[in-house]
């Protein structure tokens, strides 16, 4: 094995940047002077106005001007500037003010009214025990020692959004967008970090999704190192099972002799407590867990099965799949306890940053927001972690 596994940056910068220095990293290739200033303005403004982070609350945060609203309204609304400059240059800003360990993906669940904001629709929400109306995102975190940090997104888009021309043209839709399933949207983010020379393991929460099979397939091919939450009743086979002999030919796999991920981890029995040793109240201590060794059904690829009994908590455990099949297991737990940071961050997104107070309803108005909201809560987490102790009297 090698130490790839848990990476280290270079040691990362003691001071923060003023924030109009920050915005100029991050937002200096727009052509436009203005279109600089209004993403400043914006950033200033989400880091400023108390409460809910609407237009005119940003505007009347920063600006005495009259005409600020409406020009901060077009700058995210009507603007055409692309948003992937800054989003690439936000995690490579990141990696550069804090030690990265890991990169985490996370879904982000944005309750909207009507049906006229891009990508909405009904979804059962397990986390909320009900079906809400809601935009779907997900999420790219760089995950640090100073917590996770948001720097890419995508927006989920169910099928009849990808596929209605009206819907399309009336969200400004690029042509080269369209409905894919969500393990698609994951590989998506983690190929364009990959594409910037970010390579690191990859922790995905995607809860109980069911693309989590073809997700861990496509990634190990690929040659990302990762760990994935997977369903506890993903089927799978037993690393050791004996390939289906048909028509004179041995076949990768076969469904029969299939069980669930989590009957084949209790069957495989415990290992515990194992210490972690990851710093931070990334997890509690000790935990005890279990591992095993399993195909999935199409594949001879044999991947890594974990999951982890805390005692005190009595709940249903997480199962995960990854491809570091060497990795100790103290390790790996502190690369699953990486969600944990990530789910905070998406707290912090819609407490503290205005992730769900976006007004428009176009496809490119929710990326500009996402990606402003994403800058000013990097800047905040990192900027508060640089924060000097001050000692009590």
């Amino acid at each position: 094995m090698t130490e790839h596994h848990i990476t280290s940056d270079p040691r990362p910068t003691s001071a923060v940047e003023p924030l109009a220095e920050f915005a100029e990293t991050l937002f200096g290739y727009l052509p436009r002077a203005d279109q600089r200033r209004w993403a400043r303005v914006y950033l200033q403004g989400l880091m400023a106005a108390p409460g809910r982070k609407s237009i005119r609350r940003l505007a009347e945060a920063v600006s005495g001007s009259p005409t600020a609203p409406q020009s901060l309204h077009q700058f995210v609304n009507a603007s055409p500037w692309d948003w992937a400059p800054a989003r690439g240059e936000l995690l490579g800003w990141s990696r550069r003010r804090t030690t990265v360990r890991a990169l985490s993906v996370g879904m982000a669940v944005l309750p909207k009214r009507g049906e006229h904001s891009c990508g909405v629709h009904r979804r059962f929400v397990p986390t909320l025990g009900r079906t809400v109306n809601c935009q779907v995102g997900l999420g790219l975190f760089a995950s640090s020692e100073d917590g996770d940090l948001p720097v890419d997104w995508r927006l989920v888009l169910p099928r009849h959004w990808g596929e209605d021309p009206r819907l399309r043209e009336r969200a400004r839709i690029p042509g080269s967008v369209g409905h894919q399933p969500l393990w698609g949207h994951a590989l998506s983010l983690v190929e364009a970090a990959a594409d910037g020379g970010t390579r690191l393991p990859v922790v995905v929460d995607l809860g109980d999704c069911p693309d989590a099979g073809p997700l861990a397939i496509v990634l190990c091919r690929r040659g990302h190192e990762f760990v994935a939450a997977v369903p506890a009743g993903l089927r799978v086979l037993p690393a050791d099972a004996e390939p289906r002999v048909s028509a004179g030919r041995r076949s990768a796999s076969s469904p029969q002799g299939a069980t669930s991920a989590l009957a084949l981890l209790h069957r495989s029995g415990g290992r515990g407590p194992v210490q972690v040793r990851s710093p931070g109240p990334v997890r509690p201590p000790a935990a005890r867990a279990r591992t095993a060794l399993a195909r999935l059904p199409g594949t001879r690829q044999v991947f890594r099965l974990l999951t982890e009994v805390h005692p005190a908590e009595g709940q249903r455990p997480q199962v995960w799949i990854s491809n570091l099949l060497d990795l100790p297991t103290d390790r790996l737990l502190e690369l699953t306890g990486r969600r944990r940071g990530t789910r905070i961050a998406l707290g912090r997104l819609e407490r503290d940053f205005g992730m769900l107070d976006f007004e428009g309803r176009s496809f490119p108005g929710w990326h500009h927001h996402m990606t402003l909201v994403s800058a000013a809560c990097a800047y905040g987490l990192v900027a508060e972690a640089r924060e000097p102790v001050r000692e009590s009297a």
